[in-house]
């Protein structure tokens, strides 16, 4: 599958990168292309410097709202960000449409975190934009939510991820939704924490994306899984896991390769990683509310077979009994078997339902408050009627 990857504000920025760094990692190993285009987005131009990967002309890294913000940003106000990505929208649309491989793509995705300005205020905006100019592809979503020292500190932080995720669910295809807290390392560097996040959330795409590119009959799977199952499975809202395995590099020469030990074992290792997959799922949710799933086994060939592939589709049968399921097999790994999951049409998500009832709760309290800034501002004026001025 190829996407043209979007990133907005300063984590849908440095996701994408992730992915530009994603796309050049199946080139040099694989000789596969998976991300046609990737760009950055954003208010504030020292964000857009930070990034390593995505190209660093004006094309690809598109700084908008100058004229309002100066090049620093709206402060997390994604009302601005909404206006701003509406009235430069055309730049977005002209870079997209001068991506030199752009026809190929399969679908769009488009990346930002719901709680900050920019990013949760433009991707509504470019999803409905994008979704009208080029009704024959998908577009997804990939929104990250805050971790949890930043909804308890900030009250804007939930307003905005409520309104991100209400605006962007009646325009997306699919939300892929990210909690950042399952992702954190409490010993790492605060720099290092944000890298291995990013890392973490691209990981699971990888062999998803490059399975059904590939185009060397010994790495096409005996149940291939290509953009057309993903596009039947992504719809609504979505979450996605990734678990792997490690496998004997070597095998002694005297090993019998029919021995039932070896088989048990093997299928043992594809329970593991398929109970990898489910316990690191990118937002807790109950697998029993999916009515879509999909999971990819990628191994060496020769650990693969019918009772492997037999079991893992048993077990995530269990856990999501109503979904439809998808299947395909990579052989591609060398020393590891992995396996990713998805899990789509989620029925209802309580992350994002607790963001909803906090922030209707929370609208009057900041509605409240606003008028007592007014009144004591107006008190201040009062008091000074009578006092001369310069001016």
């Amino acid at each position: 599958m190829k996407l043209v990857v979007i990133g907005f504000g300063q984590c849908g920025g440095r996701v994408a990168d992730e992915f530009a760094r994603l796309n050049r990692r199946a080139r040099s190993y694989r000789r596969i292309e998976i991300v046609t285009g990737a760009f950055a987005v954003n208010t504030d131009a020292a964000d857009l410097s930070g990034l390593s990967t995505i190209r660093p002309d004006y094309r690809h890294r598109i700084l908008i709202g100058g004229r309002k913000t100066g090049g620093h940003g709206v402060g997390k106000i994604n009302e601005l960000g909404a206006e701003i990505a509406r009235e430069d929208s055309d730049k977005i649309i002209d870079a997209i449409r001068s991506t030199r491989r752009f026809f190929e793509s399969d679908a769009f995705l488009l990346i930002a975190a719901s709680a900050g300005g920019t990013g949760s205020g433009a991707i509504p905006i470019m999803t409905q934009l994008i979704k009208e100019r080029y009704g024959d592809k998908p577009v997804y979503n990939i929104i990250v939510l805050p971790f949890e020292h930043e909804e308890t500190t900030e009250e804007r932080t939930i307003y905005n991820s409520a309104v991100c995720l209400k605006s962007v669910n009646s325009v997306a295809d699919a939300i892929i939704l990210i909690d950042n807290q399952r992702y954190i390392r409490k010993d790492s560097s605060l720099r290092n924490n944000m890298a291995q996040i990013n890392a973490l959330i691209v990981e699971p795409f990888y062999n998803l994306l490059c399975a059904g590119e590939e185009k060397k009959r010994k790495h096409i799977g005996a149940r291939m899984l290509d953009a057309g199952d993903i596009i039947q499975t992504l719809v609504g809202w979505t979450v996605i896991g990734y678990g792997k395995s490690l496998l004997p590099l070597i095998r002694l020469p005297f090993e019998q390769r029919r021995d039932f030990r070896k088989k048990s074992t093997a299928t043992h290792k594809g329970i593991q990683a398929m109970d990898g997959a489910m316990s690191e799922l990118s937002l807790k949710c109950n697998p029993q509310d999916a009515n879509r799933a999909l999971y990819l086994l990628a191994a060496p060939a020769k650990e693969m077979n019918m009772d492997l592939i037999k079991e893992l589709g048993d077990y995530l049968k269990d856990l999501a009994p109503k979904a439809i399921i998808r299947n395909g097999d990579y052989p591609r790994e060398k020393g590891m078997l992995d396996v990713t999951v998805i899990l789509s049409e989620l029925n209802t998500v309580e992350k994002v339902r607790d963001y909803y009832n906090i922030s209707a709760s929370l609208i009057p309290t900041i509605k409240e408050r606003q008028k007592e800034i007014k009144s004591k501002l107006g008190e201040i004026e009062d008091a000074s009627k009578d006092i001369p001025s310069l001016l």
